[in-house]
């Protein structure tokens, strides 16, 4: 089973800190569908029943190489996927940042505040 966790650091923008973690007893493989490892996405309002709309993911707009890339995590190992919202208006919002992996859904989501 994969674990993650998501942190969030807010000064001039904020920062996502994605840190996805092998808790099994063996390897686990992983394969990309892109160049694209990790997606953050941004919903305006903090409460977990009511998804507000979505106001900023990092992805949009961007092109990524289309090569399928594969990577191996050992047990105990982890990866960490960081980017940066750089201009965020003032307000509660939800983090969430998403493994771009064909074998597993590994996710997390945090409340913030601008």
């Amino acid at each position: 089973m994969l674990d993650s966790s998501l942190e969030v650091t807010v000064g001039g923008g904020v920062t996502f800190r994605f840190t996805v973690s092998n808790g099994t007893g063996g390897p686990v493989e992983l394969t990309f569908r892109d160049g694209g490892r990790a997606d953050f996405a941004v919903r305006r309002g903090s409460d977990e029943d009511d998804e507000g709309e979505e106001v900023w993911r990092w992805s949009e707009g961007r092109m990524f190489t289309q090569a399928i890339g594969h990577a191996r995590l050992e047990p105990g190992e982890e990866a960490v996927f960081e980017e940066e919202w750089p201009d965020p208006e003032p307000g509660d919002y939800t983090a969430e940042a998403t493994l771009r992996v064909a074998e597993h859904d590994v996710r997390a989501e945090t409340p913030f505040s601008v």
